[in-house]
């Protein structure tokens, strides 16, 4: 070994002093790389210089190339990174899906219909408790023979009970004391496949009264109470009531509310300040106070009372319809709070019950027929004017009650 090569074994690398040259490279520091790096400012040697004996051609710097681990990558495109390649997906038949067995879904369904009945069966006895029963309408002897079907007699009171001196102004109710019938209506669900039959009475019929005489319907109920009335409606129609229901102001209004409204088709634009009433023509959907003026308003046609018992057929028949709807029943948010207000609202017969009033909501929904007591003029009656009933068409009317049969088309109320 030359002298040359020990001394540069004897320094340790990147010491910082010049190695001696080797074969004319020019003086190096300690560490730099074995091989050469190409500099863009590099001198070209002379021609006559033969290059380097220890630097094979393939070491030498080419224009635009770059070097990896020590040698020149050919090409000037920027490198790439290394990117493993994906290992080839298991071969095999794939684990098989967990499926829901066909028992487990019945047990499932099962289970959900055992607690909606549970939940039904709950509801009814909690409505049947929580209705309000009033003692004797239907009692004592008297009565019309039973007929085939069911007969409801259903009655709109003036009771201003539950309102407050603010709700009696709003509403446009008035302060009159006591309790009066303001409508009353007669419906027959009957045995067979039929529809429904629904009957207005008016209130200012002239009736005769058992040990009352003669004067005008809504008196019955004045002077008697539910009984006398029952009792008067029986005697003049021949027909057995076998259910009695009556509702009053504060109950109506909220019963509408519960169940967000009814949808009524208004025939005619309606104005009438002592109903708090100003409705426009059209369909549009009534809240509770509006309802309440709607099928109190004596405005519009030119038999005011006749018109009157027409809005209240079209509007029992379109909340007891709302409420009765799917959308209504199976949704708790108004389910409950309208079992509330209709169980708060109406009074019933005391032999009256849940299973009743289900009956009864079932026959308004199925869309009845609708109509007036044919009439047929006026007469003196408690004092003042009354209507006098058609008298042979009224009976051809109530007998087809009595027999359960649909009633004549050419005595039906054409609106």
């Amino acid at each position: 070994m030359s002298e040359e090569d020990r001394t540069r074994a004897m320094r340790s690398p990147g010491d910082g002093r010049p190695l001696p040259g080797r074969n004319g490279d020019g003086p190096r520091s300690g560490g730099a790389p074995a091989h050469r790096i190409p500099s863009t400012q590099q001198v070209p040697p002379p021609a006559q210089q033969a290059p380097p004996t220890n630097q094979s051609p393939s070491d030498a710097p080419r224009a635009g190339g770059s070097r990896v681990y020590g040698r020149e990558r050919s090409g000037g495109s920027p490198m790439k990174p290394f990117t493993p390649k994906a290992e080839p997906a298991p071969s095999g038949p794939k684990p098989p899906r967990r499926r829901i067995k066909g028992r487990t879904i019945l047990k499932i369904v099962a289970a959900v219909v055992a607690l909606l009945i549970v939940a039904a069966v709950g509801l009814f006895f909690w409505i049947d408790s929580r209705l309000t029963g009033i003692p004797g309408v239907l009692d004592g002897e008297g009565h019309p023979a039973d007929t085939p079907g069911t007969n409801w007699l259903l009655v709109g009171s003036d009771s201003r009970k539950g309102l407050s001196a603010a709700d009696r102004k709003k509403l446009a109710t008035g302060k009159a004391a006591g309790q009066r019938t303001d409508s009353m209506m007669l419906l027959h669900i009957p045995a067979g496949s039929d529809k429904p039959t629904l009957i207005s009475l008016p209130r200012d019929s002239a009736v005769t009264i058992p040990g009352k005489g003669r004067n005008k319907l809504n008196a019955a109920y004045a002077i008697g109470g539910p009984k006398l009335l029952a009792q008067t409606i029986e005697s003049v129609t021949g027909v057995r009531i076998d259910n009695y229901m009556e509702i009053g102001f504060a109950g109506f209004v909220d019963i509408v509310d519960a169940v967000g409204g009814v949808e009524i088709n208004v025939r005619a634009a309606v104005d009438d300040p002592k109903a708090g009433l100003k409705l426009k023509k059209g369909v549009q959907t009534l809240t509770g106070a509006q309802a309440l003026g709607y099928v109190r308003t004596r405005k519009g046609g030119a038999l005011p009372d006749f018109e009157r018992t027409k809005r209240q057929r079209q509007f029992l028949g379109a909340v007891v319809k709302k409420a009765a709807s799917p959308g209504t029943l199976i949704n708790p948010f108004t389910s409950i709070p309208l079992a509330m207000s209709a169980t708060d609202a109406v009074a019933v017969d005391s032999s009256t019950g849940a299973f009743d009033m289900l009956s009864l909501g079932l026959a308004m929904g199925d869309s009845p027929v609708t109509t007036v007591v044919p009439f047929g003029g006026n007469e003196i009656a408690g004092g003042g004017s009354a209507v006098k009933w058609d008298r042979e068409k009224a009976t051809a009317l109530f007998n087809a009650i009595k027999e359960d049969k649909p009633v004549p088309k050419e005595i039906l109320d054409a609106g």
